[in-house]
């Protein structure tokens, strides 16, 4: 019997895995041991590759290993990177296992920027390699016996599960190979191999009859069904076929011929000849018609040994009554295999290279949190901000507490010098100029950035529309307006952003401008600020009073209420509380990972005291403010009013205004600078992931450039246009009558051995030749008698021909020059010369006609076309 069906392995092209995966892993992780120990394992990963598919594999089980641990490693990283055609593209080139290509073309292939394409050819060649290491095996042996059957099962599993996932994980019609037909029928006859090697063992064994009937009565059933799902498809190789109508039979005679055995035990002699002659039939039929793929002419001679001997008994002993084989009860059914589900490690050895980095889906999960995180302390820090710049602004509008320390009406409240003195150390007006001034520069520079990253991805979307436009369905791959969609809303929200923070310039600006003076007043010295501010008559009345400590009082309170403030703000910004130990928990219990409901909690539980500090703070400030409110009022009352002091007061509170605003403005304008400067950052990284995403459209463009360049090599050419009938002219200048039926150009036919060209049609002898033939001097042999023309289709005698000389281009005649008929050739290898080497010696080349010689002498030197090139016969 012959050799198993084995599948070949698919081939990859070389990819550099190093590169794209430590990018990612740069931008995405700080930098550190952490993120080296990351880039080595990328790079121990690309080996890896290189190891598994950049080679030849032997069918041996270490070869198999490590395609098994590839495969692992590539089910570890990819909940790790987000591979993808717009975040981590890496193109994956795979070759169809059966498609042999063409002189051309090349063999089909398929470029996808998809984990889930690799890991499904990767997997396909470990089922394939699985195969060919299982039909090596020595069966004559039960380790080679278990061996083989369970790397059947493995590939048979290995196929099945392509079949399952293969369209979800591709997301696009699949090569041939990998296609869930083929596939599917490949998961089949691997089953049916591992069956038949149960039925070899249970004969080896010798196990009952009954058993091993039914065991290859069940692999005949595999065979069968894998026979029927490829009949009428052209996916596998064509000798896959015969062989397996071929074992089907094979199969069914086995279990036929041990049936009979039963039988026979039974007593039922007719129905034991009954089985012996379908099992006889059957085998004859595989005999017959699958001989060269099988040899099946021991089980014949078995079989039929055993017809013989049982009809004989049955016609001198029994006379047993031999039913049709429609009336034989049919033979039972035993499988004692299954496939091997695909459970991830396949591999013994498997050690996760990425073991530290955590899953993808924990990374954005932790991504959320911190984003709810910021949301929640930027909350509540700008409650308490917007608390503070009430109450100053209140204050200010009661010019306090420069009203209660103006008492003398002549001379700088130490208020309104606190905060000269605070405005002059933080560089006064010019700290602000220069924060103003720098504004626009970083603008402009992340402006620039920004259109040049849409600028690639605008040229690169041009090229792939006009490509598409120029082939139209022939363009197979994502349009680029579709890719890029995530990466133009990114585009837009940076486009809006800045937009934004133009107009945030702009109000910062105009309250600048408006409070530039008084700000500028407030970085003068002590004696210009009190020279600048009205004097006005003192009120030394309010000295001492009731009213006024508790104004000093609640004034105090709230400046307590705003230092607490400030220490909060700085406890919620530094508490720090890394939820990756949270999400990692969750996704090894639950298998995913809900977010939102672990956020939330965790939040509650870490801010829920801050949270409930700001709002009494809040609460606490609301009272002091009332109360603040109502003692200003009698203090009012109690004060003398006149046009001095309203005017000094109104001072006085503009000074106090222009000190807040101050801070207020130093504060945005810092915080400007910081944003844009971290914004240069993220538009940087927007920058590279357009220029990437660009790099691998532009390669991934040449290759298909490249594939279609070639399938348009596979198309059949245009019509053929016939070729001239040589030009020939026999005796008195005329020229043979062409054929009615034109010659087709040649052409090569992919896949088959090349052919000769055709022999030309002999020469015209006229019968001025003939007569001179006969008057030759003695000595020199008569030239034989003119054969009659060959009809078309008429095969010259294959025996005595000489090698046919190759059809060339027709050369033109000329005066002097001679057609081609005329090209003197070597007596060796004359297309003309019928019979010539039943002459005695050559035949004279005296006698020549003008028009044609019919033997042409050995070419002399000089002579004006070189010799005819030429070609031996295929």
């Amino acid at each position: 019997m012959t050799n198993f069906i084995s599948v070949q392995l698919k081939k990859a092209s070389e990819v550099d895995l190093a590169k794209p995966l430590c990018k990612f892993i740069q931008q995405s992780y700080p930098g550190g041991d952490a993120q080296a120990d990351h880039c080595r394992a990328a790079e121990e990963l690309s080996k890896l590759r290189k190891s598994a598919l950049g080679r030849p594999l032997d069918k041996h089980e270490s070869a198999l290993e490590t395609l098994l641990r590839y495969y692992d490693q590539l089910c570890s990283i990819e909940p790790k990177f987000p591979f993808s055609e717009n975040q981590v593209c890496v193109t994956f080139t795979w070759k169809d296992a059966f498609d042999k290509g063409s002189l051309f073309g090349g063999s089909a292939k398929l470029a996808l920027a998809s984990l889930g394409y690799e890991k499904t050819c990767v997997l396909f060649n470990c089922g394939a390699l699985a195969s060919q290491i299982a039909a090596e095996q020595n069966l004559d042996n039960d380790e080679g016996l278990k061996a083989a059957a369970k790397h059947y099962q493995f590939a048979s599993g290995a196929f099945q599960h392509i079949k399952d996932t293969v369209l979800s994980a591709l997301n696009r019609e699949p090569t041939v190979d990998i296609s869930p037909d083929t596939v599917g029928t490949l998961s089949l006859i691997m089953l049916a191999q591992a069956q038949e090697v149960f039925f070899l063992k249970a004969t080896r064994d010798k196990m009952k009859d009954a058993i091993i009937a039914k065991l290859a009565n069940q692999a005949a059933d595999y065979y069968g069904d894998a026979y029927k799902q490829c009949q009428y498809k052209d996916t596998l190789p064509k000798e896959v076929f015969p062989v397996l109508a071929a074992k089907h039979c094979i199969m069914q005679a086995n279990a036929e011929y041990h049936q009979s055995i039963v039988a026979k035990q039974q007593k039922k002699f007719g129905e034991e000849i009954g089985r012996l002659q379908h099992a006889a039939d059957l085998v004859k039929t595989v005999a017959s018609r699958y001989d060269e793929y099988i040899n099946v002419k021991d089980l014949v001679d078995k079989i039929n040994r055993a017809l013989t001997a049982a009809k004989k008994d049955n016609d001198f002993i029994y006379h047993d009554r031999v039913p049709d084989l429609k009336d034989l009860e049919s033979i039972g059914k035993a499988s004692l295999v299954k496939s091997t589900p695909v459970v991830v490690p396949l591999s013994q050895k498997f050690t996760d290279l990425f073991e530290k980095m955590v899953p993808l889906q924990v990374q954005q999960s932790v991504s959320v949190y911190n984003q709810r995180k910021a949301d929640l302390v930027n909350r509540s820090i700008a409650q308490m901000r917007e608390a503070t710049n009430l109450a100053n602004g209140v204050l200010a509008s009661l010019n306090l507490p420069a009203a209660i320390e103006d008492i003398s009406g002549d001379s700088v409240p130490q208020s309104i010098l606190n905060k000269s003195k605070s405005v002059i150390e933080q560089g006064g007006i010019q700290t602000v100029d220069q924060l103003i001034k720098d504004l626009p520069e970083l603008l402009q520079r992340n402006k620039e950035i920004l259109d040049e990253s849409l600028r690639l991805l605008d040229e690169e979307e041009t090229t792939d529309n006009d490509l598409r436009t120029k082939f139209k369905e022939r363009w197979q791959r994502t349009p680029s307006n579709e890719l890029y969609k995530p990466l133009r809303a990114e585009g837009a929200n940076y486009q809006n952003i800045l937009s934004k923070a133009v107009q945030a310039d702009g109000q910062v600006k105009e309250r600048y401008q408006s409070h530039r003076d008084t700000i500028a007043l407030l970085c003068k010295p002590e004696s210009e600020l009190n020279a600048a501010i009205p004097s006005a008559n003192p009120a030394k009345t309010l000295q001492g009073s009731e009213v006024v400590n508790v104004l000093r009082t609640l004034l105090a309170n709230l400046d307590e209420v705003k230092k607490e403030r400030e220490q909060l703000e700085n406890d919620l910004k530094s508490v720090n509380f890394d939820m990756t130990s949270k999400f990692l928990t969750a996704l090894a219990q639950d298998g995913a990972i809900n977010e939102e409901a672990i956020s939330v909690t965790e939040l509650d539980r870490i801010y829920g005291s801050y949270t409930q500090k700001v709002q009494e703070s809040l609460k606490k400030q609301e009272e002091l403010l009332k109360n603040i409110q109502n003692a200003h009022q009698e203090f009012s009352k109690m004060k003398q009013s006149n046009n001095e002091s309203n005017l000094r007061e109104e001072v006085l509170k503009n000074l106090a205004v222009a000190n807040d605003n101050f801070v207020e403005l130093v504060a945005n304008l810092k915080e400007g600078t910081k944003f844009y400067n971290e914004l240069t950052e993220l538009l940087l990284k927007f920058q590279n992931k357009c220029s990437d995403i660009v790099f691998a459209r532009k390669t991934e463009r040449d290759e298909l450039l490249k594939d279609l360049q070639q399938s348009i090599a596979r198309e059949p050419s245009a019509p053929s246009i016939p070729l001239p009938t040589y030009q020939t002219t026999a005796a008195g200048g005329s020229k043979p009558a062409a054929s009615s039926t034109p010659t087709p150009a040649p052409r090569t036919m992919v896949g088959t051995k090349p052919q000769p060209p055709a022999r030309p049609p002999p020469p015209v002898i006229s019968a001025a030749t003939s007569s001179s033939s006969t008057s030759a001097p003695a000595g020199t042999a008569a030239a034989p008698a003119a054969a009659p023309a060959p009809t078309p289709g008429a095969s010259a005698p294959a025996a005595s021909a000489a090698p046919s000389q190759a059809q060339g281009p027709p050369y033109p005649t000329y005066p002097g020059y001679p057609g081609y008929c005329q090209m003197p050739m070597p007596m060796g290898y004359n297309p003309y010369m019928y019979g010539q080497y039943n002459l005695p010696y050559a035949p004279s080349p005296v006698f020549q006609n003008p028009g044609q010689a019919p033997y042409p002498p050995p070419q002399q030197p000089g002579y004006p076309f070189p010799q005819q090139p030429y070609y031996p016969q295929q």
